[in-house]
Formats: C-alpha cells, structure tokens, sequence
C-alpha cells in the first residue's frame, strides 16, 4: 500500500493548489494563532475554496475552545480534525467529525496509551517531544519507540527530502506529515521541495 502524504501549515493558495497538483492526499490548516503557520477561518476559506475533490482538508487545534472549532467548521469545508494539544478524547468527539490525535513521542507508552485513550480516532499522528512546544518543532524522534497499534499511524516530526525514504522503510506509516521540511521560509512552501518530498515517498 502506497504512503500517504500530508502537507501542513498551508497558508497561501498557490501552496495548497501546488500541493494538490504534485499528489498529496491531505492538506493542514494551522488554526493556533502563536504558530507561524497560522491562519484565520476567514484566510483559510479563501485558501481551500474550490480545490479539487479526493484532497482531505484538515483543520489542526491546539487546546481550542470547543466554539472556536465549531465557528472554523461553519467557514471553512474540514474533512478532518487535528487536536495537537491536551485535549481529552470526550472533547475530540463532540464535533461528529473523523479526527486524528497527535501523540508527543516520549517513550513507546506514550503511543499504547493514546492507542487506548483515543478508541475513536481514525489515526495517530506521531511528533517529536519538546517541552512547552505543541508540535512543529522541525525535529525527529527515535523511531525505534514505535510499536504496531490498533488504527493507523502518520508520521511528523522533522521529516525532509534526506529522511523520508528511511522513516518510510523503518516505520511503515500510514502517512507522512511535513510542514518545515518543504518550506522556503516558515509557512511558505517551496515547490521544488514539494516535488522532491513526494518523489522521495513514491520511490521508498
């Protein structure tokens, strides 16, 4: 089965277009205003407007306000949910939408305890642990700390043109999530980095 790529922290149009057009399966809207990645409901609305079908949407929270979530919900088309921070998993649910949680990779019971805590989410999406930092951190985990769970798994964390092939091979994912990785400058992508990214995913 082919990996799956996500790129996220999308904040401009042409980056998502371009996204869409090199064959990602999933594009992430950074809804966390102290990211420099974030956008509004309002930038985010303009930015997915009539893309293509068959490309997932996904709206990414950090410890939101359940109506933030909702008013970003009546603005913007989500096909998935992304909680990033201490959410419980009664609050992941409430919204009857798919959702994946991200998992801040300690050690290998962080990933058992998530897989039991969250029994509805349709995946994990594994990132490194820094402290004080909810995730986009541009660095990798120790892969080895990953065991085989119930639902599927995406990789993040620090994942570039250089590492994906061997993340793929080593890990299997799912998917693979990438934000920095394929950047010029934080929240601008760069094309070239796009396409190489997804060559390497298509070739490992």
């Amino acid at each position: 089965m082919r990996t799956r790529v996500k790129i996220c922290g999308i904040t401009r149009r042409q980056d998502a277009e371009f996204a869409v057009k090199s064959g990602a399966d999933a594009i992430g809207l950074v809804f966390y205003e102290p990211s420099p990645r974030a956008v509004t409901a309002a930038q985010a609305a303009l930015i997915t407007a009539q893309l293509p079908p068959f490309v997932a949407i996904v709206g990414l929270f950090v410890n939101a306000s359940a109506e933030m979530v909702r008013q970003t919900l009546e603005q913007v088309p989500l096909s998935l949910l992304q909680f990033h921070g201490d959410e419980s998993a009664e609050f992941c649910e409430q919204f009857n939408m798919p959702y994946i949680k991200a998992v801040r990779m300690q050690t290998a019971a962080d990933l058992t305890h998530a897989d039991m805590q969250f029994s509805k989410a349709s995946a994990l999406l594994l990132d490194s642990y820094q402290h004080g930092v909810p995730g986009g951190t541009g660095q990798t985990f120790d892969w080895s700390m990953i065991t085989a769970i119930s639902k599927p798994l995406i990789l993040a964390g620090g994942l570039t043109t250089d590492n994906v092939a061997a993340a793929i091979k080593q890990v299997s994912p799912y998917a693979v999530d990438v934000s920095g990785g394929v950047e010029e400058s934080k929240g601008l992508k760069s094309n070239n980095k796009i396409s190489a990214f997804m060559r390497e995913v298509a070739n490992a």
